[in-house]
């Protein structure tokens, strides 16, 4: 009778479903990320709103300037992991059409040309892009996990926050940063196949340690946006 519970016990184990696995493992990341927004981001948020929203944001150009550097710093390490391709599947997310490196330079260029100081890479940008690299050399479910936030953010959290800096202290101006080459949701829908098929040779541990990481991602990120209103 006890080797019959227990055999039960791994069987249901076993048959657990986890929030948006029957659409795929990025459903399953998608999920995780969501309820780490606040409820005034996403209605699937959970967490409390800290400070202003952004909408009510002052950022100045100093700070953006931070931001934009940090955030440089970050996608030169990330696509510079991606093309050296350490653990083999890390070339699946080569030439995705998402990368943003090159996007930034333009801007950071077309700010010096305004006459503007661009400041060095500080200490939340070098963090990340420290972890980035440290991770990626031994933790390759992580350290996709980091990718996977960091792009896919941007597309749409990213380009929101852009739009309203843009509004505040641009004049308007659409920055290279929130523009792609092409259908940027046909961009997004070729990523999360690349993703769903690299996860399908994971085993369950493996993806469980990949959403784990997702509450990094968002530390991360978090502190390189809030250089916005430094």
């Amino acid at each position: 009778m006890v080797v019959v519970l227990a055999t039960t016990a791994v069987d249901n184990k076993s048959k657990k479903r986890y929030p948006g696995e029957s659409k795929g493992f990025i459903e399953e990341m998608r999920f995780v990320a969501m309820k780490l927004h606040t409820r005034d981001q996403s209605k699937e948020g959970e967490k409390e709103p800290e400070g202003q929203p952004v909408g009510k944001w002052e950022p100045s150009v100093e700070g953006y300037l931070k931001f934009l550097g940090d955030s440089k710093l970050v996608y030169d390490t990330l696509e510079k992991i991606v093309d050296k391709a350490t653990f083999p599947e890390y070339a699946e997310f080569k030439n995705t059409g998402l990368e943003r490196s090159e996007s930034l330079a333009k801007d950071l260029e077309w700010f010096k040309q305004q006459g503007h100081s661009i400041p060095e890479a500080s200490s939340p940008g070098i963090s990340y892009a420290q972890y980035l690299e440290d991770l990626s050399e031994k933790d390759p479910q992580a350290f996709i996990c980091h990718f996977y936030n960091t792009y896919f953010a941007h597309t749409a959290g990213g380009r929101m926050i852009g739009k309203q800096v843009s509004k505040t202290i641009l004049n308007g101006k659409e920055l290279e940063f929130y523009k792609w080459d092409g259908d940027v949701s046909q961009l997004l829908q070729n990523v999360r196949e690349k993703l769903n098929g690299v996860a399908e040779g994971w085993s369950r541990e493996e993806k469980d340690h990949c959403l784990e990481e997702t509450e990094k991602s968002f530390k991360f990120s978090g502190e390189i946006l809030r250089l916005i209103l430094s």
